[in-house]
């Protein structure tokens, strides 16, 4: 199994996550700026970075490489079994993507003070979701998880600094930062990112 991935990438961080939460031994090519491998153009039609081959299978968007791992490789569990709560799961990610990701990929192309109150708004918002639980809306680790890590993580490369009513969102970060596989997840270039 091969995952081509970006060193900085939050989505190819997520999957990172997975692989190593799941102790899966993948070879990871990291790819850096325009210099990618010809493979990799004739694997993935979107000319995308992130690209998971796995024998005659080649996957391109991050959700679908997050599930099918969990699928491929069942231990442990990172989507829950009945089928309410993984349709929810897949929605929390899908929301993440469309509120988080698509700020923070602003923030990437164009820095403005705008899109830094954004990013913090989007997560104190979603703050006393994580007051009950340990976990995003769970009692149990799940790819929410692994897909919203990356997020905090970056939080202050981006200067993006949580107000103290998103306190129970650092708290969580913090927990999820202290997973061995969190650590195991990140690139040399996301350590130096805080």
């Amino acid at each position: 199994m091969t995952f081509y991935s970006d060193a900085v990438d939050p989505a190819c961080h997520a999957v990172r996550f997975v692989l190593a939460e799941k102790d899966i031994h993948v070879e990871v090519v990291h790819v850096e700026g325009a210099k990618r491998p010809e493979a990799l153009s004739e694997l993935n039609p979107y000319s995308e970075v992130l690209t998971l081959v796995d024998r005659d299978l080649v996957l391109y968007e991050e959700h679908i490489i997050m599930e099918y791992l969990d699928e491929r490789f069942p231990h442990p569990p990172l989507m829950p079994v009945d089928p309410v709560s993984r349709a929810s799961n897949r929605l929390f990610r899908y929301r993440i993507k469309r509120d988080v990701y698509d700020v923070m990929n602003r923030l990437d192309d164009e820095p403005s003070e705008g899109r830094r109150r954004e990013l913090r708004d989007h997560l104190s918002a979603i703050a006393p979701l994580f007051m009950h639980k340990p976990f995003f809306m769970s009692d149990e680790f799940s790819l929410v998880d692994c897909y919203l890590a990356p997020v905090l993580w970056r939080l202050p490369r981006y200067g993006v600094q949580l107000p103290t009513q998103a306190r129970a969102v650092a708290a969580y970060a913090d927990r999820l930062f202290q997973r061995d596989s969190f650590r195991d997840s990140l690139t040399e270039l996301e350590r130096e990112m805080r």
